[in-house]
């Protein structure tokens, strides 16, 4: 309702497991149904004081609101490893923030040209800016620098790589604003609502109270739950943005990837472990017509040109088979917690 309560009642009581394996059935079957956390992705949403979000694209990295788009890129993990398979192995972090940088800016021109067909489209996209950049070769690159996925050591340094391109984004949406202007929500102005009240009890707490009228920038910054998170690693940034307005909504996502990581050399796809380091994949030929090809993962390469054909793979090379749920979930937490937007993941179970 206008408060931003929903209305319950229950009609029966069922077992959880019950609920869960019919989910877990029919998810093996028919790949459906979907199921969202709909409250928490509400409650999280940079632009939670102006839009209801009710679904997220197919793939689940992005949801949106009526009309919405996002536009998504991503980052090529491996190209910033130096001295893979050694003691020596590094990430570059300095070449990565840089890169950062340069995509950032580059996904921001993507919107003044993003050829969208409704009018309510173009409007969406143009008022609020929002890009979704995300990485992909993320389980080329552990294997690069000799770190099993999963393993505490993989969660560390994946947290730190999706920060650091969190922190460096919103720092690039500083310098934008500066020199192109903020998204025009962020100087709009938004009354205090009961809804707005109930999303987000802070207000009252900071001394707003209904009718109150507060910019976009100041709802977006100050009080949105993810950019609160930001605030714990870079406060100024933060407050920087509240005051300024910044040049986009939403900076991240991480996406599939499936065929621009087969297109950048066949890394790993999105935050995924390697699928396997050889194998042949089915081929739909112009004429109809199927074929097979060998094709096998970027770092596997790597090794084999380095050491040789006959070299035992490290323990760090390890594939889908080879991890539990609980590796997959341990590297989704590290991610999640610094994207604006959401994630693309598949959790292999065994049977």
């Amino acid at each position: 309702n206008d408060e931003g309560l929903v209305a319950c009642k229950i009609f029966r009581t069922v077992p959880a497991q019950e609920i869960w394996d019919t989910i877990m059935t029919s998810t093996y079957d028919y790949a459906e149904p979907g199921f969202i956390l709909i409250d928490k992705v509400n409650q999280m949403n940079n632009n939670w004081f102006c839009e209801d979000i009710r679904a997220t694209n197919p793939c689940g990295e992005q949801p949106l609101p009526p009309y919405g788009s996002c536009l998504l890129g991503s980052v090529n993990l491996t190209m910033f490893v130096d001295y893979p398979f050694t003691d020596k192995a590094s990430f570059n972090y300095e070449k990565y923030r840089k890169v950062v940088g340069i995509f950032t800016r580059m996904l921001d021109n993507v919107v003044e040209i993003n050829g969208l067909p409704l009018e309510e489209q173009r409007h969406e996209i143009t008022y609020k800016r929002r890009h979704g950049m995300g990485i992909l070769g993320l389980g080329s690159t552990l294997a690069m620098l000799r770190m099993p996925y999963g393993s505490s050591e993989s969660v560390q340094f994946t947290e730190e790589v999706v920060r650091e391109m969190a922190v460096e984004g919103w720092r690039q949406s500083l310098a934008l604003a500066d020199e192109k202007g903020p998204a025009p929500i962020m100087n709009d102005e938004f009354e205090v609502t009961p809804k707005m009240l109930t999303k987000c009890p802070q207000l009252s707490q900071d001394g707003y109270k209904l009718g109150d009228k507060l910019k976009g920038k100041v709802l977006h910054a100050k009080y949105s739950k993810y950019m609160q998170q930001i605030a714990g690693v870079e406060p100024e940034l933060i407050e920087q943005l509240a005051e300024k307005g910044g040049r986009f909504t939403h900076h991240s996502s991480i996406a599939p990837t499936g065929t621009i990581s087969l297109l950048a050399d066949n890394v790993s796809s999105g935050l995924e472990p390697v699928f396997n380091y050889s194998y042949r994949r089915n081929l739909m030929m112009p004429d109809g017509s199927q074929s097979t090809e060998e094709v096998s993962d970027y770092a596997y390469r790597q090794f084999r040109r380095l050491h040789g054909e006959s070299a035992p793979l490290p323990d760090a090379f390890v594939n889908i088979e080879q991890l539990s749920p609980i590796d997959h979930l341990r590297i989704q937490a590290a991610v999640q917690q610094r994207i604006d937007s959401s994630i693309s993941k598949t959790i292999n179970c065994p049977e």
